[in-house]
Formats: structure tokens, sequence, C-alpha cells
């Protein structure tokens, strides 16, 4: 098994990278491999529309760029950690640029480029907000909830960490406790 957690945050060592972090700390603990990516490390352009991704047989994205190396891990990878702080009520400019770019190796059931994938790649969402009201944001929680699943991702868990602006998560106990008891084989479906 192996796990893969994306911190689609501007800031690589904050809210975000924290919870991210401590997720996979405990992971790798149990002897699963893990690895770890920051989007303000990587050189990750947006998608162009292109189509060159499916087009001919799918040779995969036509943009030369590090999303090139995720491609390539994702391939391997059972779980996805994707992180976000959220910014205007949404995800940021880093995570639509890194889930648009997924386009290039996703062909969903309803696409006319579908093929079948070998591996379901299980999701868990991390949210982090500066917000104390962990409602606030659900209707868009939910929203990407089920776009990940019509995009065939097996989304077991929504994780939203609140009040951020007065209390840094890792000052959070609560939120220790959770991510410590945390189990990625048996993690349940939380409806949210």
């Amino acid at each position: 098994m192996k796990v893969i957690g994306f911190n689609a945050s501007p800031r690589k060592n904050g809210n975000t990278a924290w919870v991210i972090n401590k997720i996979l700390e405990n992971v790798h603990e149990k002897g699963i491999e893990i690895q770890s990516w920051n989007f303000s490390d990587l050189n990750i352009k947006p998608c162009q529309g292109c189509l060159g991704c499916h087009k001919d047989g799918g040779h995969g994205c036509v943009i030369n760029d590090d999303m090139q190396k995720l491609y390539r891990e994702l391939e391997s990878t059972e779980v996805l950690i994707l992180g976000t702080p959220v910014y205007m009520g949404q995800m940021t400019a880093q995570a639509k640029t890194f889930i648009d770019r997924l386009f290039a190796q996703i062909s969903p059931r309803f696409s006319p480029y579908y093929k079948e994938k070998k591996n379901k790649v299980k999701l868990i969402l991390v949210f982090t907000q500066g917000n104390p009201d962990p409602c606030k944001f659900q209707v868009y929680f939910e929203y990407l909830k089920q776009m990940f699943q019509l995009l065939e991702f097996d989304v077991k868990e929504i994780i939203v960490v609140t009040g951020t602006r007065t209390e840094a998560a890792n000052e959070q106990k609560e939120l220790q406790k959770k991510l410590e008891n945390m189990d990625l084989f048996t993690v349940r479906r939380d409806q949210i």
C-alpha cells in the first residue's frame, strides 16, 4: 500500500500541511509507504483544454511540467490525501489546478474516452478554515465529494478543521486525537 499526501495550500508549513503530515506520520508508523507533495514546491501549469491527453489512444498530458512526476506516483498509489484551505468559500486555486490536471488520467464512465481502471484510488479530503462553524461550507464540501465520486474516486472521509484563525491546527487537542486514531484501512464514509 502507498499513501500520497498532496498539500494544495500556498503555505507549505501551514495548517493544511500540518494535518496532512500528521496523517502521513501515523500511516508511516504502521509500515506503509508514504509520499508528500507541496504545490508550492512544484511547477504545475493549468490545463490547456487541448484534449491531447485523450487523442489518438491517450498518451497522457502534453504539458511537460512537474505534474508528470505526480502522474507516475498516482498510478501506484492506493490512497490520496488531498488538502486545501478554504479561501473565498472554496478550494484554493492551487487545488483546482491540480484537480483539472487530473483530467489527463481520468476517464470516468460518462467520458467518451472511458477506460476501465484497475485501481480505484481512495480519497481523503482535508479542508482547513478560519471560520469556527463546521457547517459553514457544508454544501460546497458535499458538492466536491459528489464530483470526486463522479470522477470515480472512492471518497472515504472528509476532514474539516475549523477555527484556524484563532487556534492553529497543531494546537487543537481533539483534532490531534482524531488524526492519531484514524485508520486508513477502516475509514468510514462520513456523511457531511
